[in-house]
């Protein structure tokens, strides 16, 4: 991770406004909702770790990407661990299926670098292009790989695999093995990392797209 660029998050003009632990107890309520609302959509029932935020900042390279995109960032945990680690010139589109965790981050998130669309990761091309986007250096996905209808899951793989940029990073984070029997025949074979600081204990998987 590139550290000349890890700023508060106050420079970009995202203040908190609550305590860290009042904070954390509220991800925590509203992932918990979220899970029971949508369960095959919700990864887990509680927020990431910060160990497993640090451990897709190095594994995404997020220091040094020009262009980010986050797949299924729930409450935002995750989502700000990327900004604080991006550069000041650089750009993260996330894409949240679930209403109410977009309506928290639309609400909880002020960043000039941060744009946030509502619906399925199969649109991420449609994203990127509605917004007039670059090609993304490091795509990293929370969503459930072994719960979304297999259709989808090749959809999303492949839609992945096709708008991230020649040498870019895919990094999946998974409590199953699923998603790598639909990107792989994509983008070849992943490097495999637990993390078991984090509850549940994650896979994570990242696959470096060929160059050209």
């Amino acid at each position: 991770m590139n550290q000349q660029h890890v700023e508060g998050q106050a420079r970009h003009g995202a203040a908190p406004c609550a305590s860290p632990a009042f904070a954390q107890w509220r991800d925590s309520f509203q992932f918990l909702r979220g899970f029971v609302r949508n369960p095959a959509q919700v990864g887990s029932i509680i927020p990431s770790s910060r160990q497993l935020e640090q451990h897709l900042v190095r594994s995404a390279r997020i220091g040094d990407a020009r262009m980010v995109v986050e797949l299924g960032p729930g409450t935002g945990g995750t989502t700000s661990a990327f900004l604080r680690a991006m550069a000041s010139t650089a750009q993260l589109l996330a894409i949240e299926l679930d209403s109410e965790f977009h309506q928290r981050l639309l609400a909880s998130i002020r960043d000039a670098r941060f744009n946030v669309e509502l619906g399925s990761a199969e649109r991420l091309a449609e994203f990127l292009k509605a917004r007039w986007l670059p090609a993304p250096d490091a795509i990293i996905s929370g969503i459930p790989f072994s719960t979304m209808p297999p259709e989808v899951s090749d959809r999303v793989a492949s839609s992945v695999a096709r708008v991230l940029r020649p040498g870019g990073r895919f990094v999946a984070y998974q409590v199953r093995a699923h998603v790598s029997g639909f990107v792989s025949p994509y983008l070849g074979k992943p490097e495999k990392k637990w993390e078991v600081v984090n509850v549940p204990p994650v896979r994570v998987f990242t696959w470096v797209k060929p160059e050209i």
